[in-house]
């Protein structure tokens, strides 16, 4: 696979960088139960983060997954600049963006690309969107007379 990434060195027009802290949601559980201390729960703040509207998932490096300890749950046809190629899925990543949270599945990335990517599902379930302009996440809703959650 091969996808062209920005360079992220210098920020550019209408690019949006953001932190994000991943925890292995599996982990998680254990601690609440009692079965693993929470100093175990392994969770990693990330810089740098490109909020990417052409993503569909959260994307992660294979380093990165490995380090989280989330277990694949299958593969899916990805498109890339490439074309279309087999992308292998992870379950249980637990995201804190924004102070919103949210629990998602996540694409390994193809070895040798290191930037991670924020895509449209996580953003769209937790309230979020990029604002271009002001090149920064915009929390929704923009008033206390609406929300971001439908029914």
């Amino acid at each position: 696979m091969t996808l062209v990434l920005p360079n992220l060195k210098e920020k550019q027009m209408g690019q949006v960088l953001t932190t994000i802290t991943v925890t292995n949601r599996i982990d998680k559980v254990l601690a609440d139960r009692g079965f693993i201390s929470p100093d175990e729960i392994r969770t990693l703040t990330l810089d740098q983060v490109l909020v990417d509207t052409g993503a569909t998932l959260l994307s992660l490096p294979a380093k990165i997954i490995s380090q989280l300890g989330l277990i694949q749950v299958g593969e899916r046809d990805v498109e890339t600049s490439a074309g279309i190629k087999k992308g292998r899925i992870f379950a249980d990543v637990q995201l804190f963006v924004e102070g919103r949270e949210g629990r998602f599945d996540c694409l390994e990335l193809p070895e040798g690309v290191n930037t991670v990517l924020l895509g449209v599902t996580p953003l769209e379930i937790l309230g979020l969107e990029p604002d271009l302009k002001n090149q920064r996440l915009r929390v929704l809703p923009m008033n206390e007379k609406q929300t971001y959650l439908m029914v």
